[in-house]
């Protein structure tokens, strides 16, 4: 993962909507994975979280 945050304000709607369905990819194999085994980054899924919103938060501009 990327240390500092993602500028998404200069991206287009099709750009945003790919990254947001990737990153919902991202998070929902993090949850189910994080069942059978501890995580080595225990914030890996609150940043994909924050992320997701910062892309809906764009996309309904």
């Amino acid at each position: 993962m990327k240390n500092k945050k993602e500028n998404f304000k200069g991206m287009k709607k099709d750009e945003l909507a790919k990254k947001l369905a990737l990153l919902r990819e991202n998070a929902r194999a993090i949850r189910f994975k994080a069942e059978g085994s501890k995580s080595k980054n225990v914030k890996e899924l609150s940043t994909l979280k924050k992320d997701i919103a910062r892309i809906l938060t764009e996309l309904n501009k």
